[in-house]
């Protein structure tokens, strides 16, 4: 049974699909614990309504480091094989993502490594661009630099707005996060070093992209 620990700070829409599909899937997983920074965050009623223990650690500390050394801590009294990021808005200290290397995964609203950072959804109109999507990766220290696992594209309808842009590529995260979480299930990827293997093959980076639209 893998045991995860998902990371929240807000809705938690990313973590509804990963419980949903969990059960619907019988994946050969669990969601031991939700842990969020923000104490209104809504994913947290969403783990209590789920039967997962909801743990609210909000920063009272007094450097980025000591709060993720007291994170690691919280993490660890639950023996996770996963640590999954799901709309968890901090930038996390390099000993915190070394301590979980080849266990820590996120999703990012954009086609890595296009985009980084915040805002992607407007950015990438005022680019633009024709398509955009998600992106499932490891985490290292730099940010949004990890290894990548899996993409979905959608593409950029005239006269999209951020917020309908938005909307489009969070039905994608919803379906390519908790796929992702089944392939790490059954051992199908997993990290060595800094790449990324699926079904013991190196998967690179353009073979990561899922057209689902």
């Amino acid at each position: 049974m893998l045991r995860i620990v998902v990371l929240i700070s807000g809705n938690g829409s990313n973590l509804q699909a990963i419980i949903d599909n969990i059960h619907d899937d019988e994946m050969d997983a669990e969601v031991v614990a939700v842990i969020s920074n923000k104490s209104n965050a809504y994913g947290l009623q969403r783990a209590e309504q789920a039967g997962i223990k909801a743990i609210t650690l909000e920063d009272t500390y007094g450097s980025r480091e000591q709060y993720d050394i007291e994170l690691q801590k919280k993490i660890d009294t639950h023996q996770p094989d996963l640590v999954v990021l799901a709309g968890f808005m901090r930038i996390l200290s390099d000993d915190f993502v070394n301590h979980y290397h080849g266990k820590l995964i996120n999703i990012h609203p954009s086609l890595l490594p296009k985009y980084q950072g915040l805002n992607t959804h407007q950015r990438v109109l005022d680019a633009g661009d024709t398509h955009h999507g998600a992106s499932v990766h490891f985490v290292i220290p730099e940010l949004d630099a990890g290894p990548l696992i899996l993409q979905a594209e959608v593409p950029i309808h005239k006269g999209d707005t951020a917020e309908e842009l938005a909307q489009r590529v969070h039905k994608e995260e919803h379906i390519i996060y908790p796929l992702v979480i089944k392939w790490f299930a059954e051992g199908r990827v997993k990290m060595l070093g800094d790449k990324v293997y699926k079904d013991g093959k190196e998967l690179l980076p353009q073979a990561a992209k899922l057209h689902l639209i």
